[in-house]
């Protein structure tokens, strides 16, 4: 490396560097740009407050919300319905400026009901101090699993406090996939070994924002500070695209979802072209700086479903050093008004 660099000077490095990540972010531009085609409803047609009263502030038009973090409360909503498999997603802008310990949640969980066998899909988006950007993870459980838990870790190719950009979950019986802005980040594919790990059972969507100054940044290093506040989080276009179904009688009797899975199946976001495989291929590359499947002290040997890339591996060869914890996961009640904190560790690189 020595060498290569004598020989193209600091100057044509940089540049050359400069043109990779002009490439890289023109490549994620052009899957991106490809949007998919899918119906936004108003809040109040899909969603309820969860907690935060006077913090959830609708837009008059209805299309959209604003989230608060003040130094009183966080805030929050809910799907008015739970869903069995389906795509949810919102475009998202995210509080600027010092945004330390705090944590930006969208994610489907069904732990209200099902307290010791919850499911749930994560976008955790955790915030930093001043200058430093926005991290973000993303995360599932199945069937109360969180002993494994199957976190990732990432930056981001753009600034997400400048504008608002697309994030959703795709649940099927088959799959699950991450996407920001049409570009697939993750996929899990079911498989029988996974066995219950997998998410079964109907689950709402959530969105919150809270004060996670125990662990969001550094470890808890950095907290809170509410000079800053309002810290203010907005959604807009959401989409519910999913088959409603009553947890109870889902275990009494499996919902019949037969049909708005055959529509599901037919929809754009279903199916992972080869240019945006090689898209989430290259986000993965360049922005995952954490990933479970490769944390060997944790699990010597991978859980079932991931998959192993050599490449991926001899750069996460170690990552099994790194502590991860902490989450959203029973800070409130369906109906609660302010979520309580987990007190595990974690370290935000």
């Amino acid at each position: 490396m020595d060498v290569w660099l004598r020989s193209y000077g600091g100057s044509n490095l940089l540049m050359l560097m400069l043109m990779l990540m002009l490439i890289i972010f023109g490549f994620f531009n052009s899957v991106a740009n490809a949007s998919f085609n899918v119906t936004t409803i108003r809040f109040n047609d899909g969603y309820s407050p969860l907690f935060g009263d006077g913090n959830l502030v609708r837009s008059p038009d209805g299309k959209s919300v604003r989230l608060l973090l003040d130094r009183f409360t966080g805030s929050g909503f809910i799907s008015s319905k739970m869903y069995k498999h389906g795509f949810f997603s919102a475009r998202i802008k995210l509080p600027s400026d010092y945004t330390a310990g705090i944590v930006v949640a969208f994610y489907t969980s069904n732990g209200d009901v099902f307290e010791k066998s919850h499911d749930e899909l994560d976008f955790e988006f955790l915030g930093n101090i001043e200058g430093k950007p926005w991290r973000f993870q993303t995360n599932l459980y199945g069937n109360g699993s969180t002993n494994r838990g199957r976190e990732e870790r990432y930056r981001l190719w753009f600034d997400p406090t400048k504008e608002f950009h697309q994030y959703g979950i795709l649940w099927t019986a088959h799959n699950v996939i991450f996407y920001i802005d049409e570009v697939p980040i993750r996929e899990v594919v079911r498989n029988e070994v996974m066995g219950g790990d997998y998410p079964t059972k109907p689950m709402s969507l959530y969105a919150t924002i809270w004060d996670a100054s125990n662990w969001a940044t550094s470890g808890g290093k950095y907290k809170v500070n509410y000079k800053y506040a309002p810290f203010v989080s907005e959604f807009k276009d959401l989409v519910l695209d999913g088959c409603a179904s009553d947890p109870i009688q889902e275990v009494l009797e499996a919902s019949d979802c037969t049909e708005h899975n055959a529509h599901l199946n037919v929809q754009d976001y279903v199916t992972v072209t080869p240019e945006r495989r090689a898209a989430m291929r290259n986000f993965r590359q360049h922005f995952m700086y954490y990933s479970y499947c490769y944390d060997i002290l944790r699990y010597p040997i991978p859980p079932p479903e991931c998959v192993i890339i050599p490449s991926e591996q001899r750069r996460f060869k170690d990552t099994g050093r790194l502590k991860f914890g902490g989450s959203h996961r029973r800070r409130s009640k369906r109906r609660g008004r302010n979520p309580s904190v987990s007190t595990d560790n974690q370290s935000s690189m």
